[in-house]
């Protein structure tokens, strides 16, 4: 018997809404719910991403640990470039250390990276 279920992954931001309504274009999600400081985006199969406001928020400091980013969302998709235009246009912004060729690294509107990646 499990002890648990799957779990959320929340992220800190300076503020829920902005944060969950690009994931939930990103990925094709549905904001579930939203106040002030809380928000979170669902999968129709159930998976979910929660966002938390943080007043202090300081972003991550990526590739540098000044301030480490302590985790990051890995994005598979079929088209690097087809992709990357459409982060774009949601808000990312690519980050200028671009380590590999199989992916690309972005920042997400309150500076998290995530990575888009081939399938």
């Amino acid at each position: 018997m499990a002890i648990a279920r799957i779990p959320v992954v929340v992220l800190d931001c300076p503020d829920p809404k902005i944060l969950a309504e690009f994931y939930a274009a990103l990925l094709d999600w549905k904001v579930e719910q939203d106040d002030e400081d809380w928000c979170s985006i669902r999968a129709d199969y159930g998976d979910s991403l929660s966002f938390q406001k943080v007043e202090s928020f300081t972003p991550p400091q990526w590739p540098g640990q000044e301030v480490p980013q302590q985790m990051h969302l890995d994005v598979t998709v079929d088209d690097l470039d087809e992709a990357e235009a459409a982060v774009l246009e949601l808000g990312a912004t690519k980050h200028e250390h671009q380590p590999g060729t199989t992916f690309r690294v972005f920042l997400d509107p309150a500076g998290h990276p995530f990575c888009l990646c081939l399938s």
